[in-house]
């Protein structure tokens, strides 16, 4: 694993809301805010939703995926390929009270399935010393007339 996949994967620790990407039938770009419950070593990501959901249904039908994630300092843009698992066992094991609240019926209710996303790629910005940094870093932009260079960025294949 290289230096900029590990520092992606690292990254993705603290992030945990994401704007998941699905295309719909018509060929639409469509995003929704969703839960990360997991990263896996190996750039794997699980999502628990419900099986009638649109996300689902676009899964279904056009694999390819988008997720994004930001912070106030850092932001992870990824692709990869999407499949719905129905695995009782993982969801049980992922289940926790935010999901509940999407999902009163809880872990056993047979509507709620994993999307389990294989990451291909990525890219991330990541600005080390957080804002304060990024302050000092435009400002010796301005002052120097060179270009901003605050921010560590890598595309990666994973």
């Amino acid at each position: 694993m290289t230096d900029g996949q590990k520092q992606l994967l690292e990254l993705l620790d603290d992030l945990t809301i994401a704007m998941f990407t699905t295309v719909d039938a018509d060929g639409t770009l469509t995003s929704r805010p969703m839960a990360r419950q997991e990263v896996e070593p190996s750039a794997e990501l699980w999502f628990l939703s419900a099986r009638d959901s649109r996300q689902v249904a676009h899964i279904t039908a056009r694999p390819h995926v988008g997720v994004t994630f930001s912070s106030a300092s850092t932001w992870v843009a990824l692709h990869g390929t999407a499949t719905v698992v129905d695995d009782r066992a993982k969801i049980e094991e992922l289940w926790n009270t935010f999901a509940e609240a999407w999902m009163p019926e809880g872990p056993d209710d047979p509507n709620v399935v994993l999307i389990h996303v294989d990451l291909e790629g990525g890219e991330y910005w990541d600005t080390p010393g957080g804002r304060i940094a990024s302050l000092i870093s435009f400002a010796k932009a301005k002052v120097t007339g060179e270009a901003y260079d605050g921010a560590d960025n890598e595309r990666v294949d994973l």
